[in-house]
């Protein structure tokens, strides 16, 4: 008798995404099941995600964990890969996933990620709290758990690793640099919320002296020169990350 085939479940979490949802869901032919969890939409978010075959969810969260830990808990699959709205799956990472999950001894494995601003592919440079270039993504169903913060949350992934696959999710992370500047602002905002959340939000002198060092990790290290002024602004914008965040902790609320 043949080993049984194991099922793929692909998720989501969305807020109003009527613009980018279409193009996503296109290239997720790969799956076997497709949930897209629909966070305080107002638009027709809902309503394509069902025109493609999608299962839904629809609610209001607050917690990016506890939506991404929601949508987890409806996945019927054997193996679950995580995508978000703004990302494809070119051909190639498809049939990877696909070969991948079958009578493998891992539990989860590593995604690479080619992140676009506008319509410029940027290689270098990502990193901290503002973009990275490999994911885990993909991973047998119960093992991965996120943390209940509101930006970028922490997770807890059970198991073995497995190799990079081959094929890459394609990020359009902004359409330019007021889209990234938007998005400084409002990640820094959620940060701030957790900080104060957490009851400590740090000090001015260790988050200034933080500018230094993650600006020279994206710029230097993770080569963001390679990429002239667009790495530049990466490196910035994830050096003052954590310093808007205490700033907003601090007296956002005076």
């Amino acid at each position: 008798m043949a080993d049984k085939v194991p099922r793929l479940s692909v998720v989501m979490c969305a807020h109003n995404e009527e613009e980018r949802l279409p193009s996503c869901l296109a290239h997720l032919g790969f799956a076997d099941e497709i949930i897209v969890l629909c966070d305080k939409c107002t638009d027709r978010t809902e309503e394509i995600a069902r025109e493609f075959g999608a299962k839904t969810i629809v609610g209001s969260w607050d917690i990016e964990g506890e939506r991404r830990n929601r949508v987890l808990q409806e996945a019927t699959g054997d193996w679950i890969f995580e995508v978000d709205a703004d990302e494809h799956v070119n051909e190639e990472l498809g049939k990877s996933i696909r070969n991948a999950i079958v009578d493998t001894e891992f539990d989860c494995f590593v995604i690479s990620v080619h992140n676009y601003i506008g319509e410029r592919l940027v290689r270098y440079g990502w990193g901290a709290s503002y973009g990275t270039s490999a994911v885990r993504r993909l991973f047998r169903a119960g093992r991965k758990t996120w943390g209940l913060q509101r930006v970028h949350p922490s997770f807890e992934l059970i198991g073995r690793t497995g190799p990079r696959l081959d094929g890459a999710l394609l990020h359009y992370v902004d359409r330019n640099i007021s889209d990234m500047i938007k998005r400084l602002d409002s990640y820094t905002t959620a940060r701030a919320a957790d900080l104060r959340a957490s009851g400590n939000i740090g000090s001015f002198a260790n988050n200034f002296r933080r500018i230094f060092s993650r600006f020279f990790r994206c710029f230097v290290s993770r080569k963001g020169y390679k990429e002239k002024g667009m790495g530049f602004l990466i490196a910035l914008f994830a050096a003052l990350f954590p310093l808007l965040s205490y700033l907003k902790a601090r007296y956002d609320d005076e």
